[in-house]
């Protein structure tokens, strides 16, 4: 199986960016790293252009098996579900995009 790209995108509320940045700078990120959680982790990203109110993370798996494993545990850490629980109210929509990389040229 190949590796497997999770793109997760998360539509914030209109004036609601400067507070979600402040909840994964300072709870959310120390979580997932204080969890080992970040190893999955290509980048955090905020829309530029385009559809604006965009937050975007990236991960890398190596099997689905890999990936429902990794949630799994992620979604029983208390620490990380906390930060999750103040965020939801801010996010009006999810997205979830499974990837597999092109036969050709680099991958992440």
């Amino acid at each position: 199986m190949p590796t497997i790209y999770e793109k997760r995108t998360y539509s914030v509320t209109v004036g609601q960016m400067a507070e979600v940045i402040r909840l994964y700078s300072t709870e959310g990120w120390p979580a997932l790293q204080k969890g080992g959680f970040g190893d999955k982790l290509i980048g955090y990203f905020v829309s530029d252009t385009g559809e604006l109110h965009q937050l975007i993370h990236l991960w890398r798996f190596d099997s689905d098996d890999d990936r429902r494993a990794f949630w799994k545990r992620l979604f029983a850490n208390d620490e990380f579900m906390a930060f999750a629980k103040q965020l939801r109210p801010l996010v009006k929509r999810q997205e979830n995009q499974l990837m597999l990389a092109a036969p050709w040229g680099p991958h992440p």
